[in-house]
C-alpha cells in the first residue's frame, strides 16, 4: 500500500501538539489525517454494471491534502479554456531570495501578498512602457523539492497586451520574446523592497543588506506551442501541494523517506530521509494562512475585465467564444469491473455504516440502474 502523509500524522499521534505549530496548521493536519476515514463519515456506492456494493469514506477537501486536489484542478482548467486568446503565452517564474525566509515563516501573508503585488507591478511597468495593458495569471508555490521554504510565483503571461484603442498588441512582432529577464529581475527586486519597506520598515531594515546583495531570479520559458497547451501546463501547478503521496517511499517508527529531484545536478532523482517531526515541520511551512488566495488574475485577465471586455477582445481576434461547459456530476468507476459507474445509495456519519450493510458480503445486494 502506498505510504501517505496521513500515515506520518497517525504515527506521531498527540505528540504533534508539542511541535510548536500554530492552531491553523494543527487544524489542517488533523483534517488531512482524517481524510477518507470513518471519522468523516462516508457513503455506500453501487455499480450500475456488475452490481457490486462498496463503501467509501468522505474526503476532507482541504486544499493542502494530497488526496483532494484532482477534481479541483480539472474544474479550473475547464474554466480557463473559455478565456484563451490566439496569442503567444509565456511561463515566467518570479523567485524570492532565501534571505526573506525567516520573515516568511513568521509573517507569511505579508511576504506572499507583497510577492504578488511586486510581480504584477513589474509586468505592468513593462507594459506601460509599450503603452498597453498586460494580463497575468499567478500561482503561489512556497516549497522546494526537499520541502524547504522557497517562495516563488508561476505566472502565465500573454505575450502582449491591449492598447489604448482596445486592440491586441504583441510585446514583440515575432512573438518569441517577452521582456529581458535581467531587466525584469532588477525592477522586481526594487518593487518588492519598496513595498516591504512601506509595509514593515523595521523588518525591512533588518534584512535590507541581504536583499540587495545578490541579483534576484526571474526565469522565462519559451512561448507555448498553442494557447490550449498553456492552460493544461499551468494546470500542473495550480493545485499542487508541497509533496504528493506517490513521492513517499517508506515510513517507519522514526523516519520518512521520500524522492526528490536535485536540480543542481540536472534534476537527478534522489532520496531523503527525515524524522517524523522534521518532515511534519517542513510540510507545515507550506500551509497557507487562512483564506489566503493562492491563484490570482490580473490586468485584462482579472475577473472585472473579463466580465466586461474579454468576449469583445476575443471577437476582435476572431476567436470562437466558448461557453463554459455545464458541470457534470462526477461518477467514479467501479474498482471491480472497471467499466461501470458507482452510484451513491446511502450515506452515514462517523458512527459507521447502517446496520443493513454490516455483516453482509459486498455482493449480497445486486444493483442495476
Amino acid at each position: 500500500m502506498q505510504p501517505e502523509v496521513a500515515d506520518v500524522l497517525r504515527k506521531v499521534g498527540s505528540k504533534i501538539e508539542s511541535y510548536g505549530l500554530n492552531t491553523w496548521q494543527l487544524r489542517t493536519l488533523y483534517a488531512i489525517k482524517k481524510c477518507r476515514t470513518a471519522e468523516l463519515g462516508g457513503h455506500i456506492d453501487a455499480c450500475d454494471e456488475c452490481g457490486n456494493i462498496t463503501i467509501s469514506y468522505n474526503s476532507c477537501r482541504n486544499r493542502h491534502c494530497p488526496k483532494c486536489q484532482c477534481n479541483k484542478r480539472e474544474d479550473w482548467i475547464q474554466a480557463r479554456t473559455t478565456e484563451l486568446l490566439p496569442v503567444p503565452y509565456f511561463h515566467v517564474v518570479f523567485t524570492l531570495p532565501s534571505s526573506i525566509n525567516a520573515l516568511a515563516m513568521h509573517q507569511p501573508k505579508l511576504v506572499y501578498d507583497t510577492l504578488f503585488e511586486a510581480t504584477w507591478e513589474t509586468l505592468k511597468t513593462f507594459g506601460i512602457a509599450k503603452e498597453m495593458q498586460m494580463g497575468m495569471i499567478a500561482v503561489l508555490h512556497t516549497w522546494g523539492q526537499q520541502l524547504s521554504l522557497h517562495p516563488h510565483l508561476h505566472c502565465i503571461v500573454p505575450g502582449g497586451g491591449v492598447n489604448k484603442n482596445g486592440q491586441w498588441q504583441n510585446s514583440r512582432t515575432d512573438g518569441k520574446f517577452l521582456f529581458p529577464v535581467k531587466a525584469l529581475s532588477k525592477v522586481f527586486r526594487a518593487k518588492f523592497c519598496e513595498k516591504l519597506k512601506a509595509k514593515s520598515p523595521t523588518q525591512y531594515e533588518q534584512i535590507r543588506q541581504e536583499l540587495w546583495q545578490k541579483p534576484w531570479v526571474v526565469f522565462a520559458k519559451k512561448p507555448f506551442g498553442s494557447p490550449k497547451s498553456v492552460v493544461e501546463y499551468l494546470g500542473r501547478y495550480t493545485h499542487k501541494i508541497a509533496i504528493s503521496n506517490n513521492r513517499i517511499k517508506s515510513i517507519d517508527e522514526q523516519n520518512v523517506t521520500f524522492d526528490y529531484k536535485d536540480y543542481r545536478v540536472a534534476g537527478v532523482k534522489k532520496q531523503m530521509t527525515l524524522t517524523h517531526q522534521e518532515f511534519i515541520r517542513r510540510f507545515s511551512l507550506h500551509i497557507l494562512p487562512k483564506r489566503f488566495v493562492k491563484i490570482r488574475h490580473y490586468g485584462f485577465l482579472s475577473s472585472t475585465w473579463k466580465r466586461q471586455k474579454l468576449k469583445l477582445l476575443q471577437e476582435k481576434l476572431k476567436v470562437k467564444v466558448l461557453e463554459k461547459a455545464e458541470k457534470k456530476s462526477f461518477l467514479p468507476k467501479c474498482p471491480f469491473c472497471k467499466t461501470g459507474n458507482l452510484h451513491r445509495i446511502a450515506v452515514f456519519d462517523q458512527r459507521g455504516p447502517p446496520a443493513w450493510f454490516l455483516g453482509r458480503s459486498q455482493n449480497a445486494i445486486p444493483y442495476k440502474n
